[in-house]
């Protein structure tokens, strides 16, 4: 198939070079020649500038799970925008969106509302250090919390720096990152607990928290496994430490998040994307005497806190809308869709025969270009030359109008249905077809 023609959008991205660095404000969209520019999105079809539509299973990096323009929220929004946006005082959405997110889960004691998940987790690794006072925090290799400091170290490390498997290094990511950070942060192996309880009780009188994603998207969509989880979660407990979930894209998974599944109740829990039917959102909640960190006591506020348009009405309305619609049975139905897409997908891979995996949980999928399932997140991690080839799928995907994230996963939205699904997996044969002998030579 012939790449549609996008030249207005190749106009738009010179005229962004200009005034933007890099011509662009999130990295993750560059593409080979330009970004495509987006005109309207509806249900799961996003049209570019140049007409062109596209099945969208990345719905901005899992942010949406109603698709586009849901009905339900443009209405409750347009209804707000009338009443006004951002105000120096508080309004009732919030409270009534504290009160639905806070009775979706046995561990929500109190919620406090911020602008993006990567405000929630540095809200939540700097409660933990204000309630512990301690200031280590632990983590998985290769998880991704977002662009804070701390949050980045050993996200995406390489062979070239992760040292040993059975005791990863820290590693920052961005250039100029200060030694003062990567030392204050403690690297856990994933899914493997004697390792990880291990190096814990080397610094078991420092650790403040321990923070984990239980389904990490940069891991490899692999899910947590109990054991791991519950001996993490045992540790914190014998040790005075606090565990805190990532949950801003997993907690699309069950009614309460992943931490319903595992029957855990972690000390804090850090949310977004979803949750904000489609606006700037995060959400850090939690056990009661922890979140008071953020309020007044006799020693004063332990961990001031504010931002100005955190649990904006905007932002409120369309959570609570998209939330109360993403109720028990639409969770049930979208997560049985996500077990469809990951068997499609693995015949897919069968008919053209190559060596390629999928992973994933519920309404969350990954292809991997690797004949068996990555493990953890070295296994998941791609040589220049697999990257190379990722790189040309989600290309050739994008010219059979399928939109994935970059890595190869996807984010099913309730629009969906077996339609959607059989038009991917068309797409995907043609692709990976396209690919097989370059990918095939990889593996000689």
């Amino acid at each position: 198939m012939v790449e549609p023609a996008s030249p207005k959008s190749a106009t738009l991205f010179e005229r962004a070079k200009r005034v933007m660095p890099g011509g662009i404000s999130r990295n993750t969209l560059l593409r080979k020649g330009h970004p495509l520019y987006v005109s309207h999105g509806k249900g799961c079809v996003v049209t570019d500038v140049d007409g062109v539509e596209r099945l969208d299973f990345a719905n901005n990096m899992a942010s949406h799970i109603h698709g586009h323009a849901y009905a339900p929220i443009v209405e409750a929004i347009c209804d707000q925008l009338q009443r006004g946006t951002a105000f120096t005082m508080t309004s009732e959405v919030e409270v009534q969106y504290g009160e639905h997110l806070c009775g979706r889960s046995k561990s929500f004691d109190q919620i406090r509302f911020v602008n993006s998940g990567t405000e929630a987790v540095m809200a939540g690794m700097k409660a933990a250090r204000a309630f512990t006072g301690r200031t280590r925090i632990a983590k998985v290799e290769g998880c991704y919390h977002g662009a804070y400091d701390y949050a980045e170290v050993s996200q995406a490390p390489g062979p070239q720096n992760w040292g040993d498997a059975e005791q990863p290094n820290a590693v920052p990511l961005a250039h100029g990152t200060p030694q003062g950070i990567r030392d204050e942060m403690i690297i856990l192996p994933f899914n493997e607990p004697e390792n990880a309880i291990a190096i814990l009780d080397k610094h078991a009188d420092q650790v403040a928290c321990i923070l984990i994603d239980p389904i990490p998207h940069r891991v490899g969509m692999v899910s947590v496994h109990a054991n791991f989880i519950e001996a993490l979660a045992k540790w914190t407990q014998s040790n005075d430490a606090l565990l805190m979930l990532d949950e801003v894209i997993t907690f699309r998974s069950e009614v309460g998040g992943m931490q319903e599944r595992f029957d855990i109740q972690p000390d804090l829990t850090s949310m977004g994307k979803m949750i904000g039917g489609g606006f700037p959102v995060g959400a850090l909640a939690g056990r009661r005497d922890v979140m008071q960190v953020f309020t007044n006591s006799d020693q004063g506020v332990r961990l001031p806190h504010s931002g100005t348009f955190s649990a904006n009405p905007v932002t409120m309305t369309a959570g609570l809308v998209a939330m109360q619609y993403f109720d028990e049975q639409a969770v049930i139905k979208l997560n049985a869709l996500g077990d469809t897409v990951r068997e499609a997908l693995m015949q897919v891979i069968k008919l053209v025969d190559i060596p390629a995996s999928v992973t994933g949980t519920g309404s969350l999928v990954r292809l991997h270009l690797k004949q068996r399932q990555p493990r953890n997140y070295r296994e998941a991690h791609l040589s220049p030359a697999e990257l190379k080839i990722m790189g040309t799928l989600i290309e050739l995907l994008y010219t059979n109008r399928i939109m994935m994230i970059h890595t190869g996963a996807m984010a099913l939205s309730t629009p969906m249905g077996q339609a959607e699904i059989d038009q991917l997996c068309e797409a995907m044969y043609k692709c990976l077809l396209s690919i097989k002998p370059s990918l095939m030579e990889t593996h000689t």
